[in-house]
């Protein structure tokens, strides 16, 4: 399937060979720990979470490549779903997200250690004990539309101080409690108890395939281990954020698909502001329409499948 929209964005990032990175020093495959020696925070970068978006795979390559250690406590990076990132065929940019399940909805204890065996949960399986060790931990996504980056975390907090440091992007996305079909990566265990130290987050880059996205990733990179103080200050601030007030925004709801006759109304991309009681989709021939003046669309898919989420409704908080 393409999108929604008919057409397919311009592809400026491909995957890189990451074959040099397979054999880690964890047990795990593309699973790289540096330990400084010295007390501070756990701090993790993960990428790929899934397959098809190359921001965080950019970014975590950017560190590799460059050497850059930890000044203090410990830096694990992460390449997640690679058997996703191995299938990407730039003639169906839109199918290799991952392989059987999606790897950011399986981060729940039913699924963790129940019979399922497909790849993607496998895979989770084998890196939940290093995400469990984290302090801190940036799960670097991108988008399908190419809207404005955003910084999306719970309502904790403990996050506050973390997402005024990085600022931008300069649209955060405030997602309260467990909306979508599958528990996502950063409410997994500590991460998501708000009386628990440890705190993540997701920062959305931009469309998949910008080369723009891989810039953004870096730079976000760089004030979240700025924050933790694991790199230079004066490397640090060469990464500063955009000027700005950043626009705040609360998930009220996540549509999932009831059948496999789900319509948008309109060609959404993603932060359109609707007018209360206007019409959203349907469903079936159900109408989902807008719960309220300013009604925010945010993030709806390109491949819409029943039982999966389509897009997350919000208000704007200021």
């Amino acid at each position: 399937m393409t999108a929604q929209h008919g057409v397919l964005p311009p592809i400026e990032l491909m995957p890189k060979d990451l074959s040099a990175y397979r054999t880690g020093n964890r047990g795990v495959d593309y699973v790289h720990t540096f330990d400084s020696g010295r007390p501070g925070p756990h701090v993790i970068v993960n990428a790929l979470t899934h397959g098809n978006e190359f921001c965080g795979m950019i970014a975590v390559t950017h560190l590799l490549e460059r050497g850059i250690k930890p000044l203090r406590g410990k830096l694990t990076l992460i390449f997640a779903n690679v058997d996703a990132y191995h299938r990407f065929d730039p003639s169906k940019p839109f199918e290799s997200r991952f392989v059987e399940r999606d790897f950011n909805r399986v981060w729940d204890n039913d699924t963790l250690e129940g019979p399922d065996a497909t790849v993607d949960v496998k895979r989770a399986r084998a890196l939940r004990h290093i995400y469990a060790e984290a302090d801190a931990l940036l799960d670097l996504h991108s988008t399908s539309y190419a809207v404005p980056p955003m910084l999306i975390h719970e309502p904790h907090a403990k996050i506050e101080p973390l997402a005024r440091h990085l600022h931008s992007p300069l649209h955060h996305v405030i997602l309260p409690g467990v909306k979508h079909p599958g528990r996502p990566l950063i409410q997994y265990g500590a991460f998501g108890d708000p009386q628990a130290t440890p705190v993540a987050l997701v920062v959305e880059c931009g469309q998949h395939f910008a080369r723009s996205s891989g810039d953004i990733a870096i730079a976000v990179t760089m004030r979240f281990l700025d924050f933790f103080g694991l790199i230079p200050t004066d490397l640090a601030a060469q990464y500063r954020p955009e000027a700005g007030q950043p626009k705040r925004y609360e998930v009220t709801d996540v549509l999932v698909a009831k059948t496999d006759n789900f319509v948008f109304a309109a060609p959404f991309v993603g932060f359109e502001e609707l007018p209360g009681d206007a019409l959203i989709a349907t469903d079936g021939g159900e109408e989902i329409r807008a719960p309220a003046e300013g009604c925010t669309i945010i993030m709806p898919t390109r491949r819409i499948m029943k039982g999966r989420d389509v897009v997350s409704i919000a208000r704007r908080l200021q």
